[in-house]
Parts: structure tokens; sequence; C-alpha cells
């Protein structure tokens, strides 16, 4: 069977993932440049995740384009469980990518291991179980 395009999505989510997972493992030895990088994970893995809702969606053809409407119709077919916390994450990733201040950056780093991980895990996990049907 021929790739489509959420199967070569979810291999570019896949690889992004296990990246910001390999971060998240080894927080405890990252000193705040690395941090950085880990945030940088995360806006990459983020991006990479609400697209690949995008495609799936659309395999099912249910229209969404915008990621607030992704995530949205995400919810609405129990892709996701939290739509909330995918909107704040959304919001919180644009709101790192255009300012810096220390405060900022703790919060974002404890969110992203507190909250934001284990979203972007049970993602990686139901899209696993869909891409496990393609083979």
């Amino acid at each position: 069977m021929e790739d489509n395009r959420f199967q070569l999505r979810f291999q570019n989510f896949d690889l992004a993932f296990h990246q910001l997972q390999e971060a998240v493992g080894r927080i405890a030895e990252l000193d705040d440049l690395a941090k950085e990088g880990l945030i940088q994970r995360f806006e990459y893995t983020l991006e990479l995740a609400w697209k690949c809702m995008k495609d799936y969606l659309e395999e099912q053809e249910v229209e969404a384009k915008f990621p607030k409407e992704v995530i949205r119709q995400a919810f609405r077919y129990e892709i996701i469980d939290d739509g909330e916390l995918w909107l704040e994450m959304l919001s919180k990733r644009n709101l790192l990518a255009h300012t810096y201040n220390v405060v900022l950056f703790h919060e974002a780093i404890d969110e992203i291991l507190n909250r934001y991980y284990n979203a972007i895990l049970a993602l990686h996990s139901y899209f696993q179980k869909v891409q496990a049907g393609y083979d």
C-alpha cells in the first residue's frame, strides 16, 4: 500500500516525539541552554502533532484547516482527551515563539514536563495504534 499523507506525517511526528521524549527523560542533567532545546523540541513536536491530527481527520472526511479547528475536531472525535489543554499548548507555543523572559521559560519547562508531554504521549500512542492498522 502506498503511503498516504497521514502515514508520512506520522513518521515525522514519531521522530519528533522521540526527540522530545529523550529530552524529557534527561531533564535532570540539562542546563538552561539544553532546556531551551527541550522547548524547541516541544514546539516542533506540537506543530507536527496538530498537522498529524489534521491529516488523519481529513482521511476520515472531517474538514478542519486551522490549528484550533483541528484541535476542536480531534476532541470531538475522541482523538484527544482534553481539547482545552491542547488549545493552551498551542497558545503557549505561540507565546514562547515570540516572547522570552526567565519566568515564562521556567513555567514552560514545568508545564511541558508535568502536563503537555503526557498529552503528546497519549496522542502518539493513539496514532501508533492507527498506524498499526495500516500495516
